[in-house]
């Protein structure tokens, strides 16, 4: 049975990472998301459940608890070894029987076995997240043109981060896990090994400088062979919308990654997100990979 804590001891910590690596490296995707691996350490509102077996670590699942109107969201792993023993199914079931009503989880990939224990506890398809690509080295990008009216720059440092908090926190407020973030959430993502300010892209009003517009920040996943750029995220204040600034800071830091000599760039975005979808489909890229949140029918 799966026990379920608000912090992990490091040494389970330290188990549940070595299971992702292994699940990830069996099924060519990652089981979980970044934000469900920081909180393996990080002080967060994530819940965690793990089953262990014979004294170890056999099945994890991460618990995003309802905040506001968004539901309660997991994420659930099994060690490749221990499966067909139903621990994924359980471990789903705990989670969305902990999460309340509404929770999802997501099936990253949504690979065969995901959809089976989706139907075996009769659940449906309530959210599509893509994941879209596009090569950088042989193919060609629009000219980075700013307008008068703008000004684009990079990160300043913590300087910037009210700022940046404000922008994302009002852009996302729909979302379930990009809405919300606190300062405790950039300062995370600034001490990792992938952090580079000189990929944080904003865009402000020369005439009001200290006011963030909107932002890119690009990510570099150097755990990939080759590497491979992201466009992390790309943030807008509602206040600014219809300025061009999301095709303008995508297509910055578009550049810069192929500047960086990375040959493609990916980025995920929601399957019903028609605006967006069409921005990223205009600059070149294509649907590769889907995620998927199941929920309980209603």
């Amino acid at each position: 049975m799966a026990s379920c804590t608000d912090r992990l001891p490091s040494e389970t910590a330290a188990e549940v990472r070595e299971l992702l690596e292994r699940a990830t490296t069996a099924d060519g995707v990652a089981p979980v998301s970044e934000q469900a691996v920081l909180s393996l350490t990080a002080v967060t509102p994530a819940r965690h459940l793990v089953d262990i077996r014979d004294g170890r670590v056999a099945g994890y699942a991460n618990l995003t608890p309802a905040h506001g109107e968004h539901p309660a969201m997991a994420e659930v792993a099994v060690d490749p070894p221990a499966r067909g023993q139903g621990i994924g199914a359980g471990l789903v079931a705990a989670a969305l029987s902990a999460g309340g009503p509404g929770a999802r989880v997501w099936a990253h990939g949504d690979l065969p076995p995901a959809r089976a224990v989706a139907a075996r506890l009769g659940l449906s398809v309530s959210r599509e997240l893509w994941q879209m690509r596009r090569g950088l080295a042989n193919q060609e990008l629009p000219e980075l043109r700013v307008p008068g009216d703008l000004e684009l720059r990079t990160y300043a440092g913590p300087s910037d981060d009210a700022e940046l908090l404000r922008v994302n926190n009002a852009a996302f407020a729909w979302h379930p896990e990009q809405g919300g973030w606190t300062e405790r959430d950039i300062a995370t993502r600034r001490t990792e090994s992938w952090f580079d300010p000189k990929g944080l892209f904003i865009a402000v009003d020369p005439a009001d400088p200290a006011r963030i517009l909107g932002f890119h920040w690009t990510k570099v996943h150097y755990d990939e062979d080759p590497n491979i750029g992201e466009v992390y995220v790309v943030g807008i204040d509602p206040a600014a919308q219809g300025r061009g600034l999301g095709r303008l800071l995508t297509l910055a830091g578009l550049h810069y990654l192929r500047e960086r000599g990375l040959g493609e760039v990916l980025l995920y975005t929601e399957g019903d997100n028609t605006a967006a979808v069409h921005t990223y489909t205009r600059l070149g890229f294509t649907r590769f990979h889907l995620d998927v949140a199941y929920s309980a029918a209603s």
